[in-house]
């Protein structure tokens, strides 16, 4: 079993920057490829990134790249770090563990964490 704690999140102003944190505890032995994903209330959970096991290759979608990086801060800690935000990137982020390379899908992803709320103004 895995568990994964976010931190960080928060209210910031169009243009702002926020970071997220992920920690992994628990039989976190293995490789994981981690990723982040978001949901509002009007959408289905979105992918907004990912990085593998090694830490070595990253890969985002059109609507973050470029403004998000996703990083490894030791062996069980992911950070997200977002700039140039968006009032459209306001939504509740979670981050996950997939067993899978390349994992861009959320049914792909068998560990999740609690989710923490991102607010952007505009």
């Amino acid at each position: 079993q895995v568990q994964l704690e976010e931190s960080g999140g928060g209210l910031a102003q169009a243009g702002g920057s926020l970071r997220l944190s992920c920690t992994a505890s628990g039989h976190t032995a293995g490789s994981f490829t981690m990723g982040y994903f978001r949901q509002t209330p009007a959408k289905d959970r979105e992918f907004v990134g990912a990085i593998d096991w090694s830490g070595g290759s990253a890969y985002y979608p059109d609507s973050v790249r470029g403004r998000f990086t996703i990083s490894r801060e030791g062996q069980n800690t992911v950070i997200l770090q977002m700039n140039s935000l968006k009032p459209e990137d306001t939504a509740v982020y979670y981050c996950a563990a997939s067993f899978s390379v390349r994992a861009t899908f959320a049914k792909d992803y068998y560990y999740w964490g609690q989710g923490t709320q991102v607010t952007v103004s505009s």
